[in-house]
C-alpha cells in the first residue's frame, strides 16, 4: 500500500512540475501582458525622471503595453534601488539602476539592505556622459596645471563643491586628488544647482559638473571648463581638453545609468526588454537629445553592462575608501 502511495505522490508531484513549468514557459513567451511597473530611484524633474520617461514610453510602444513609471527617491538613491530589488522577478518591475546605488553606495553606506550584484540583473546601459571641472570665469586659475601648483603651494586652502555626499561631483574631484597629490576641501550642497550657484558666485574655487548641466553657463561666459573626464574630447567643447592629456590619463569619469530587473527574472524577459530598449535607443529624439547634452548613447547586452557595474563598483569602492568618505 505505502508503494501505491508513493507511487501516485511522485506521478502527483511530475505533473505538479511540469504543469507550473509550462504555466512559466506561457507566461514569458506571452510577457508582457499587463502593465509594467517602471521604478525610479530619484525624484520628478530630474535628469534621470526625464530619461526614464523617455525611454519608458518609447519601450512602451514597442511592447504593447502601459510602462508606468513611478519615482521612489531617498538615501542616495537606495530606497527606489531596493523596491526594485524586493519586486517580484517575473518582469513586470524594472527600474533605472544609477551610478551611485550600483556602483558607490555598498562601499560608501556599507550596510545596504540589498546587494547589487546579488539582487538585481543589469538589463541594458542606457547612457553615460563625462563631467567637466569649471571654475568661476574671474578665477586667477586657467588651466589643471594652475590648479595643482596653487594645490601644492598651500595645502587644504583650494575647495571644491559638490552636490552632496558620494556623488560623481565629489567621488570625480576625490579621484582628481588621489591622483594629483593634492589636498583640497569638499564643500558639498543640498543640490548640483546650489553647488553651481555658489561657485559662479565665487565663493568656492571649482567643481565637478556633469557636461548638460554645466554647458548653459559655460555658453554664457559664467564658468570657464578646463578638462573634461572622458577619454577623449567632446565635440561639444572641442578645445578643452581630457585630463589624460594633462597629464591624469587616470582621472576618467563617466556618469552612468541604465535599466535593472529584480535577481531571478527568467532570462527569456531579460532579453525581451533588452531588445526593447535597444530599439527604442534608436529613436532619433532620444538620440539627439542625449548627443547634444555630451553624452554617449548607451546599448548593447545584458552582460555588457553588468560588467560595467562590476568594474566601476571596484573602482569607487577603492576611491570611497582612499578618501574616507562618509555618508551623511
Amino acid at each position: 500500500m505505502k508503494r501505491i502511495f508513493l507511487f501516485a505522490f511522485l506521478i502527483g508531484a511530475s505533473f505538479l512540475s511540469s504543469f507550473v513549468g509550462a504555466q512559466q514557459a506561457l507566461a514569458q513567451a506571452n510577457y508582457p501582458n499587463k502593465p509594467i511597473t517602471f521604478i525610479v530611484p530619484y525624484g520628478a524633474g530630474g535628469g534621470s525622471d526625464s530619461r526614464s520617461r523617455q525611454i519608458a514610453q518609447k519601450m512602451s510602444a514597442i511592447l504593447k503595453q502601459p510602462i508606468v513609471v513611478e519615482n521612489k527617491p531617498g538615501a542616495g538613491g537606495n530606497i527606489g534601488t531596493e523596491m526594485i530589488a524586493r519586486a517580484a522577478p517575473d518582469g513586470y518591475t524594472i527600474g533605472m539602476g544609477n551610478f551611485a546605488p550600483l556602483a558607490v553606495n555598498k562601499t560608501l553606506f556599507g550596510n545596504l539592505r540589498y546587494d547589487p550584484e546579488r539582487d538585481l540583473v543589469p538589463i541594458i546601459l542606457i547612457e553615460r556622459g563625462p563631467l567637466v571641472l569649471v571654475v568661476n570665469p574671474n578665477s586667477p586659475y586657467k588651466s589643471v596645471q594652475d590648479l595643482v601648483k596653487a594645490a601644492k603651494a598651500k595645502p587644504g586652502t583650494l575647495t571644491f563643491s559638490s552636490g552632496g555626499i558620494g556623488g560623481t561631483h565629489q567621488l570625480s574631484a576625490e579621484l582628481f586628488k588621489i591622483n594629483a597629490g593634492i589636498d583640497m576641501i569638499h564643500a558639498p550642497y543640498k543640490s548640483g544647482a546650489a553647488a553651481l550657484m555658489d561657485l559662479m558666485a565665487n565663493n568656492v574655487t571649482m567643481m565637478f559638473d556633469q557636461m548638460y548641466s554645466a554647458m548653459p553657463s559655460i555658453k554664457a561666459d559664467k564658468l570657464r571648463p578646463l578638462a573634461i573626464t572622458s577619454r577623449t574630447r567632446s565635440p561639444l567643447l572641442p578645445n578643452v581638453p581630457t585630463f589624460a592629456e594633462v597629464g591624469y590619463p587616470k582621472v576618467e569619469v563617466l556618469n552612468w545609468q541604465g535599466l535593472i530587473a529584480p535577481k531571478g527574472t527568467p532570462k527569456e524577459i531579460i532579453d525581451k526588454l533588452n531588445t526593447a530598449a535597444n530599439e527604442a535607443l534608436k529613436d532619433p529624439v532620444i538620440r539627439e537629445q542625449m548627443l547634444s547634452q555630451g553624452n554617449e548613447i548607451g546599448g548593447g547586452s545584458p552582460a555588457e553592462f553588468a560588467a560595467l557595474i562590476k568594474s566601476e563598483s571596484a573602482k569607487w569602492g577603492v576611491v570611497v575608501k582612499t578618501a574616507n568618505i562618509k555618508p551623511e
